[in-house]
């Protein structure tokens, strides 16, 4: 079994032939799905999704890039929201300095109150980071230092320096479709030194397909090459691959019921 850990049901591309989206990832073995909040005006969206399919997950949070747009909203929102017995993880949050579509101040206020929703939950993050990557450090440094949480850095991207910043402070890594991308060399070099046991892999969806399908829209039934790719990459066996990255899955997002048959964690 896999688990696409991020993807985006409700978005465009996907939402409108989502029955067909699920029975197609199902069929190509994804056993569990997490569907990821964006925008809290949406978040009636997921909880709707998660309520009509058993094997699919929530989150609650809102994406640097919605920074300006949903302003004052604390982590006391944000943690009520995760009542529902589906909404498992806090975000997606972070910080994006690629395209600066919120002011960074905005960005750097929302992370943090996303940090202490998480904290106060047990709940685990779901961090976005484009082109700040000394900043992402230095906020959850020290925000780490007023108490744990955890974390795991969505379609990895970065530096392998990063990489390791971020497994040190405890943290999970998870790879998209852009690991199989041609130019992705560094990438796919971090890749294979991400420990066993801090891996994840995910679609991204409806963005990011990896080979070969690039250009197309990306669906959950996708991890599956992504997941395949990366075995390769590492030298080991897909199906041990495929186990691994769902047992880590299912550590860190402890809420999350796991399906029946599905292994020991």
């Amino acid at each position: 079994m896999l688990v696409d850990s991020h993807c985006h049901l409700n978005y465009e591309g996907l939402k409108h032939d989502v029955d067909a989206v699920v029975e197609r990832a199902r069929r190509a073995g994804v056993g569990t799905f997490l569907s990821i909040n964006t925008k809290l005006r949406e978040y009636e969206e997921i909880t709707a999704l998660v309520e009509r399919f058993p094997d699919v997950f929530g989150t609650v949070g809102i994406h640097p890039h919605e920074a300006e747009n949903e302003t004052g909203i604390g982590a006391q929102s944000l943690i009520e929201r995760t009542h529902h017995p589906k909404i498992v993880g806090i975000g997606e949050t972070g910080l994006d300095y690629f395209y600066d579509n919120a002011p960074r101040d905005l960005q750097k206020t929302s992370f943090l109150e996303h940090i202490a929703a998480a904290r106060e939950t047990g709940l685990p993050l779901i961090v976005h980071t484009r082109d700040a990557e000394a900043d992402t450090y230095e906020i959850m440094t020290q925000e780490l230092e007023k108490g744990p949480f955890k974390a795991v850095i969505h379609c990895f991207t970065g530096s392998q320096p990063f990489m390791k910043q971020m497994v040190d402070l405890g943290f999970y890594i998870s790879l998209s479709g852009i690991v199989t991308f041609k130019k992705a060399a560094d990438l796919q070099e971090t890749a294979k030194l991400v420990p066993d046991d801090r891996l994840l892999v995910e679609t991204d969806s409806p963005f990011l397909a990896p080979v070969p399908y690039r250009g197309k829209t990306c669906e959950p039934a996708f991890v599956e090459k992504t997941a395949r790719f990366v075995a390769d990459l590492r030298d080991v066996d897909f199906d041990r691959l495929a186990t691994q990255t769902t047992d880590n899955f299912f550590r860190l997002f402890s809420k999350a019921e796991r399906p029946q048959g599905g292994g020991a964690v």
